[in-house]
């Protein structure tokens, strides 16, 4: 069985689907790996430590797309390159089913099996395969070293012969991984962190980091998925939210927000009355910016400074900025998936496993996944 690997290439997009080491670790199954040549260079993996481990090189993108009996990727291939795949070949990677009912046409066209990696469940047997967890955490780590570099101060509290030095002040809004991250990161950095999640059970986890919970009581309403993620509430729940943040933002000195709701743009939590109030100088890194931005002012991809003073980041592909590290942990969330239908060198789709049921997005040219057909 060929297994191919293409170079990334989408913009701001430095990682590879698979590292040399665990290259190496699936070359033992009786398969042909093949990369394509520089695929890895970005992210710290040049073409020598590959052919190292027994991975073969190409140069030729197409044939490598033509002749993948299973193709590994970050990012979803164009419409066109899907095209090229054979029949019956399967494709795993990001694939955002839901945002892009288009990609998931083509797949189906095709008759790829094509497996996304955002609809992996959250049940405690597929930790190892939650790519976006893996991401997630390293987006919250970078976060703070943003927010770090565009504050005008001290994150510690610092004691100088000229004085004391408050420490800063963080507000993490949303405690999913890459908020607990966040407040872990700004913690060992010495800020004081406060945090707030629409999901009341997140309080403990917050606290255990030595943050300090935003309680926000909110009318009787299930705000948590089954899956785990936070649920869009009403109208009114989001305006009792709006106006709880608004107070505790205006004291902060970096607000880092990293809200989300699978499927859906990004909820808005700071409107531009409340970026208004906050400090001259003050930082806001939104991590939801590439869904629309939990800030009514983020500018996706951009650093803006408003009239009053505020910093507001919008980052993309934040894990892709730590590329040697993210690719590390995105080959071995692929592995472990992998276990469960690569097989002496065959891939085997048992649709009775929820993990496979919930991911495998298409096969045999129909759409699968109960994630899509539910919208259908």
């Amino acid at each position: 069985m060929n297994i191919h690997i293409c170079k990334e290439t989408q913009e701001l997009e430095k990682r590879v689907a698979l590292t040399p080491d665990i290259a190496a670790s699936l070359l033992k199954d009786g398969v042909t790996i093949r990369v394509e040549s520089t695929a890895g260079l970005a992210a710290g993996y040049p073409d020598e430590a590959y052919k190292a481990s027994g991975v073969e090189i190409s140069s030729d993108r197409e044939t490598l797309l033509k002749d993948a009996d299973l193709l590994l990727a970050v990012n979803a291939p164009s419409n066109e390159e899907i095209a090229k795949l054979k029949q019956g070949s399967t494709l795993i990677c990001y694939l955002w089913g839901l945002q892009h009912p288009e990609r998931i046409d083509a797949l189906k066209n095709a008759g790829v099996t094509a497996v996304g990696l955002e609809a992996v469940p959250r049940i405690s047997r597929a930790q190892s395969m939650d790519a976006l967890s893996s991401m997630s955490n390293i987006a919250g780590y970078k976060s703070v070293l943003i927010a770090g570099n565009l504050l005008n101060r001290y994150m510690p509290m610092m004691m100088t012969a000229a004085g004391t030095i408050r420490p800063a002040n963080f507000l993490i809004l949303g405690a999913g991984v890459a908020g607990l991250q966040a407040i872990a990161t700004a913690k060992r950095l010495g800020a004081v962190v406060e945090a707030y999640d629409i999901r009341p059970v997140v309080k403990e986890q917050v606290e255990s980091l030595g943050a300090k919970f935003v309680d926000i009581p909110l009318e009787e309403e299930n705000t948590e998925t089954e899956g785990g993620y936070a649920k869009e509430v009403s109208e009114k729940n989001q305006e009792i939210q709006k106006q709880v943040l608004h107070t505790h933002a205006a004291k902060a000195d970096v607000v880092i927000t990293t809200a989300l709701i699978p499927g859906k743009p990004a909820p808005k939590l700071l409107m531009s009355k409340t970026v208004a109030e906050m400090k001259p100088g003050a930082v806001i890194v939104d991590l939801a910016a590439e869904q629309g931005g939990n800030c009514e002012l983020t500018s996706p991809g951009k650093t803006i400074t408003t009239e009053n003073g505020v910093v507001i980041d919008g980052p993309l592909n934040l894990a892709s900025t730590l590329a040697f590290h993210a690719s590390q942990l995105y080959a071995k969330n692929l592995k472990s998936l992998l276990g469960l239908i690569l097989k002496e060198g065959t891939l085997t789709f048992d649709f009775d496993d929820e993990i496979l049921k919930q991911a495998t997005l298409t096969h045999n040219g129909e759409i699968t996944s109960p994630l899509l057909t539910s919208k259908n």
